[in-house]
């Protein structure tokens, strides 16, 4: 089977993270723990830092507003995910209420790994985007077994912001967005990479065995169409 037919989901994307934890966690304790925060971290500034670069490519400035704009991802059909304002004055507040990573987790019995996944994963890429902001939760994560995902992205949305943003959205389309081939392929990068740099031989043999659960799981196609896609 080519690559090219392969098409990784987010359950994918949000299974790979939690094998990687997983593994991490078993061989290093709260070492593995640490390295897979600081990997998340990482990976969040990373996605931060590619949104940004598109931005200014389009002519436009960092703001709260472009940083929802830009979004990198979408969901892989209609409600499968629930979000969206709860205010935008005198911050811009927002809601996760069903979320595919929560569910992809619970499906394969991997919550407990796969929450890491939440910690810092939204104020990692919006600090990437420009690193002054601060995306502050404000209710205990779905993944943490809180009643709905809560965010404060520090900056007001005015009206007219509101308005620009649904504008620049739809211009946009999916112009700026990767699929979850590109995103789980990012992932198992730069995760395996500070996994191996951190831990060493321990991280490097969690990452081996976290990529056969992998296999295990999905089969070794959608490992292979990670191949050659990120950096």
């Amino acid at each position: 089977m080519g690559n090219e037919s392969v098409c990784c989901k987010i359950e994918h994307h949000a299974v790979l993270f939690a094998f990687l934890a997983k593994r991490a966690i078993e061989a290093c304790g709260d070492a593995g723990r640490k390295a897979i925060l600081s990997g998340m971290t990482i990976y969040g500034n990373e996605r931060g830092r590619r949104m940004a670069a598109n931005a200014l490519a389009h002519g436009d400035e960092l703001t709260t507003m472009t940083n929802q704009a830009y979004g990198e991802w979408k969901p892989d059909y209609d409600g499968q995910m629930e979000f969206g304002q709860l205010r935008t004055e005198p911050t811009l507040q927002t809601y996760i209420s069903r979320c595919a990573w929560c569910d992809a987790w619970k499906k394969h019995g991997l919550t407990e790994y796969g929450k890491l996944y939440c910690v810092n994963v939204d104020n990692a890429v919006y600090q990437g985007f420009r690193s002054d902001f601060v995306c502050t939760p404000t209710a205990t994560a779905l993944s943490w077994g809180g009643e709905r995902c809560e965010f404060d992205w520090g900056y007001p949305l005015t009206p007219e912001e509101n308005a620009m943003l649904a504008d620049k959205k739809k211009k946009l389309g999916a112009s700026c967005m990767k699929d979850f081939n590109f995103h789980t392929a990012h992932l198992k990068y730069t995760i395996s990479k500070t996994l191996t740099e951190t831990l060493g031989k321990d991280g490097e043999k969690a990452v081996e065995l976290a990529l056969k659960d992998f296999t295990d799981t999905f089969g070794s196609e959608y490992l292979d169409a990670l191949t050659g896609i990120y950096p």
